[in-house]
């Protein structure tokens, strides 16, 4: 729902974005498309928080293990919709760069490219639909990791808390939405973006504040629903506690703005290194690139691991109240998804708005400048929203593996009636030293690698497909060149919804079958340092990705601009050549790997029950059984993956 709804949005504005711009109108373009981005980012916290209270309401004490259930079906539909609409999206638009761009000199949208019509409607399949379900899905799993932990930690009060934060960030998204207007004195239209952004952080970190000293005890004895003994072993203010949580999510979101704006925004110094490197070459382009991508990525897992640390150290040494501090900080993160989803689909708006001026040839002078510079800003919103992604995907993660760590304790309970009766076997089953651990650490790590490549090498293949149909129509219709020939747009159309639908299958099946190899084959232990090897890698590539391929980008749009020789030069090919390759990067690979991260926890913690009780009856035949097909199941799915070449010419 929120995915169609954000494309059926996305499609009325950008006529609107485009008319506003033709009559020199840039506060009327900004305010259109932000405000559009707006409706989006309303639909996705409003159904993500009218889901998790549902089923709070329906089941209460039983909400925790059926929000399993929920988060993971939102986590591995949008995995889907950000692989198949980022195969979609970047199979066209590589397809089309190519050929147009750099083989035939044309104008990026030109009519007469047959591969334009495809990247227009890419761009709202991969990033209107593909983050709105990437952010619905974080807010439903960042809730579900609350609430499990929260029922653990603060008792009835922990299944209500984790709701009201978010639904206080729903009222400031509100309010800094309408507040967002572009002024004379800003220099584009990022300036009243993020003023938009910091002044509805502050705004729910005061009314966050409000509610928790209205809502919460000053003591755990107050609390309802909780052992006794723990709430007299613990001494900490559960007010200060979780306003401090709460307020670390929110400046971290904050901090990562701020860092992918710097390293993606067109006029820092990493956008111009790369842009100037552009007149040696492509070669040099895409060393540029990397090495952005590369530190960037440092700066942000610090940063990341900085707020986790952080709310870490908040539970006092508690180990429950210390993950329920890291569910809270991503509640905190997520009370800015409004905001959030608004800069994303700003950004294809602003993208195809241009598109759709470049087609018809009526906007020019003034107001393609101003096109020109939203769909700049509109990369750099792309770019920080899916930091910002990357964060709560972390964030919950996080929070899902004290889950996870919680039902081995639960397992082993219910299997032999005490936990600490076997207590001994499992107090140190995620211990580095175990041989088995670092196999499964290192198989965690591997996946993203694996996951990573099969999605760039999808986009791979699907774009030759389009090149060569691309250049066909060229080639056989000599008249598309001259204008006096259409070309065959829906032929491009069907072959990156075949490619994109195709390559589905198994990118789903590794996210799926790889922990439950792992789980069944190694036990319990390898399966928990197998996730906590994916969050690790999984940080760093996803954030690589994002931002490597956000500065290609726009470092083309400086070159475009006018900069080293402007369009047509050898310094434009080499930008595009380095757009092209960011491409699958930062709209396909990138941003697949939070709900890849996310599903696969889910998996751990939905299968770790099974796999304890096999381990306790002595079953390991029946473990090892299962471990085996599930690999098979990933051997099979690999083999096809490489055997279904996309047919060329």
């Amino acid at each position: 729902t929120v995915g169609y709804q954000g494309m059926w949005l996305a499609v009325r504005a950008n006529v609107r974005v485009a008319e506003a711009a033709r009559q020199g109108s840039a506060v009327n373009a900004v305010q259109i498309a932000f405000r559009t981005g707006g409706v989006v980012g309303m639909l996705t916290v409003g159904l993500g928080l009218f889901g998790a209270s549902l089923v709070v309401v329906l089941y209460q004490a039983d909400a925790p293990s059926v929000l399993e259930g929920f988060g993971f079906g939102a986590a591995m539909l949008a995995m889907f919709m950000r692989v198949g609409g980022g195969i979609f999206t970047k199979a066209a638009d590589v397809g089309a760069d190519l050929v147009g761009k750099v083989e035939k000199n044309i104008p990026e949208d030109d009519p007469r490219n047959a591969a334009t019509i495809a990247d227009n409607v890419g761009d709202n399949v991969g990033d209107c639909a593909g983050m709105a379900a990437d952010l619905f899905e974080s807010y439903a799993v960042t809730l579900v990791a609350a609430l499990i932990l929260g029922k653990a930690g603060f008792g009835d009060m922990g299944l209500v808390y984790p709701l009201i934060v978010p639904a206080i960030g729903i009222l400031t998204a509100i309010l800094g939405i309408f507040l967002t207007r572009l002024r004379s004195s800003d220099k584009s239209a990022m300036s009243a973006i993020n003023r938009s952004f910091y002044l509805s952080a502050i705004i729910s970190a005061a009314l966050v504040g409000l509610a928790t000293y209205t809502y919460l005890p000053s003591t755990f004895a107050a609390l309802s629903g909780l052992d006794a003994t723990f709430q007299s072993e613990v001494s900490i203010n559960p007010r200060t506690f979780a306003f401090g949580a709460v307020v670390i999510g929110i400046v971290l979101a904050a901090a990562i703005q701020m860092l992918t704006g710097f390293f993606t925004e067109v006029g820092k110094r990493p956008v111009n290194d790369v842009a100037a490197s552009s007149q040696t070459g492509a070669a040099t382009v895409i060393l540029a690139g990397v090495s952005v991508g590369f530190e960037s990525a440092v700066y942000s897992a610090l940063l990341i691991a900085a707020g986790v640390f952080g709310a870490y150290l908040l539970g006092g040494g508690v180990i429950v109240l210390s993950l329920f501090a890291v569910a809270l900080a991503g509640c905190g993160l997520l009370t800015t998804v409004g905001v959030i989803v608004a800069m994303d689909t700003f950004g294809p708006i602003s993208d195809n708005a241009q598109g759709i001026a470049e087609m018809s040839g009526d906007v020019k002078g003034e107001g393609a400048k101003i096109l020109t510079s939203l769909d700049a800003v509109g990369n750099t919103t792309k770019a920080i929203t899916k930091g910002i992604a990357i964060a709560t995907a972390v964030l919950a993660a996080t929070a899902l593996f004290g889950a996870f760590t919680d039902a081995i304790k639960s397992a082993v309970k219910e299997a032999v009636g005490s936990a600490t009766e076997l207590a001994s076997q499992y107090s140190g089953v995620l211990d580095v030293a175990d041989p088995r651990n670092l196999v499964g650490l290192i198989i965690g790590a591997s996946v993203v690698f694996l996951f990573s490549g099969l999605a760039v090498n999808a986009v791979s293949r699907a774009a030759g497909a389009v090149v060569m149909e691309v250049r066909n129509q060229f080639k056989i219709h000599p008249g598309i060149m001259k204008g006096t020939e259409k070309p065959d747009y829906a032929r491009v159309v069907d072959i990156c919804t075949r490619d994109s639908l195709r390559e589905l299958a198994t990118p789903g099946l590794l996210a799926v079958f790889a922990p439950i190899a792992v789980g069944f084959g190694l036990g319990v232990g390898a399966l928990g340092a197998y996730l906590a090897g994916s969050i690790g890698t999984g940080t760093l590539m996803a954030v690589f990705l994002a931002n490597s391929g956000g500065a290609w980008d726009n470092a083309k749009k400086m070159v475009e601009d006018g900069n080293y020789g402007g369009k047509g030069s050898d310094a434009h090919a080499a930008t595009v050549i380095g757009d092209t390759v960011g491409d699958p990067f930062k709209d396909t690979a990138g941003p697949a790997i939070n709900p890849l991260i996310k599903v696969m926890n889910l998996v751990g913690l939905l299968i770790t029950p099974a796999i304890v009780a096999f381990a306790l009856e002595g079953n390991e035949r029946t473990s090892q059984i299962i471990a085996a097909v599930a690999t098979a199941v990933i051997i099979a799915a690999l083999v096809r993956s490489r055997r279904s070449s996309t047919l060329i010419g």
